[in-house]
């Protein structure tokens, strides 16, 4: 009950906006993100459905999600060579197991070799509302595997008795000069990127739940902004939107992470990539649950290349002087 409560008073404390309108962002001059979590791999790492991605960004480094399998991230990063230890702030996206599993884990590991890795997180307000799944979608994932499904309320008790702190976001934060949390996104287009494996309980009646938490991080750069989602279940459209009202009315240079449209229509997925045409987007890597269709599709109605439109793969990287880094499956 005092961890709970401590979390909530957090929550309170952000309730001043960051983000105003016609302000001039700062711009960052340095960037580097690698995908640690997704479902392709090719030499190194292990594939998993799920999804986490190391963000270096001018001198300060955070982890955005922590994949599914509790040792699936502390395993990829080691064989990438990446130490995260030297990591003390998490970004979660959104309340499901495969971006929160990893969590726990990493904290535990990681603590013996620095008191501070991995001791804050930030969350989006919405993320521990009481819920209960769907039964026909939980049946869909194999028993072996139901029991990495957890639930983040635990996560979030495990997590808190190792130390760990919580910020809940229900509003844009600068968490860096020109890198953003956006908290919970609005939804001005109909973008419905999400699966229906869990209902919410209020006042006693099961509703939709709707990923209502679902957030991104979004960096200036002198490129222009980049956006970075877990699974974009507020739709990367209307991610996109909301990036450029945070940050300045400013062009979309990459969009990077999973975006949930692998279920999506030939005709909804020709309006997302007329979209980022629209915004000006260069680069996109889909990883997780894009769907590699998606990636195909996006690429023409996006107009862009070979080289700038890739699914992501354990290890993909994306910098802000070169672009993405093209691994042997997306030659």
């Amino acid at each position: 009950m005092r961890r709970w409560a401590a979390t909530l008073l957090i929550a309170c404390v952000l309730q001043v906006p960051t983000a105003i309108a016609g302000e001039e962002a700062a711009v960052v001059s340095d960037l580097k993100i690698t995908t640690l979590s997704t479902m392709l791999t090719e030499f190194q790492g292990v594939g998993e459905w799920g999804f986490a991605a190391l963000v270096e960004v001018d001198s300060h480094t955070v982890l955005f999600d922590t994949g599914w399998r509790p040792d699936t991230v502390l395993g990829n990063s080691t064989e990438l060579g990446i130490d995260l230890s030297t990591v003390d702030t998490v970004i979660l996206s959104h309340n499901h197991a495969d971006h929160t599993g990893g969590l726990v884990t990493l904290r535990r590991s990681l603590k013996e070799e620095n008191a501070a890795a991995l001791q804050t997180a930030h969350v989006g307000k919405g993320i521990f509302l009481p819920r209960k799944p769907n039964p026909k979608r939980m049946a869909i994932i194999p028993e072996p595997l139901r029991q990495f499904w957890v639930d983040v309320l635990d996560v979030r008790d495990e997590y808190e008795s190792l130390g760990g702190r919580i910020v809940v976001h229900d509003q844009p934060h600068e968490l860096f000069p020109g890198v953003w949390i956006t908290g919970p996104i609005p939804r001005l287009h109909p973008e419905k990127n999400w699966t229906p494996t869990a209902q919410i309980e209020r006042d006693g009646t099961l509703i939709e739940d709707t990923i209502p938490e679902d957030q991104a991080l979004i960096i200036n750069t002198s490129q222009g902004l980049v956006v970075l989602a877990g699974c974009g279940h507020a739709g990367i459209v209307n991610t996109m939107e909301y990036a450029r009202s945070i940050a300045g009315n400013r062009p979309v240079h990459a969009v990077f992470g999973g975006l949930h449209l692998m279920s999506l229509t030939d005709q909804k997925l020709n309006w997302t990539g007329t979209k980022m045409h629209e915004f000006g987007v260069q680069h996109l890597l889909g990883a997780h649950c894009t769907g590699i269709n998606a990636v195909d599709l996006l690429r023409d109605s996006a107009v862009l290349g070979r080289d700038t439109s890739v699914v992501g793969t354990v290890g993909s990287v994306f910098t802000l002087e070169e672009g993405i880094h093209l691994g042997r499956l997306n030659r």
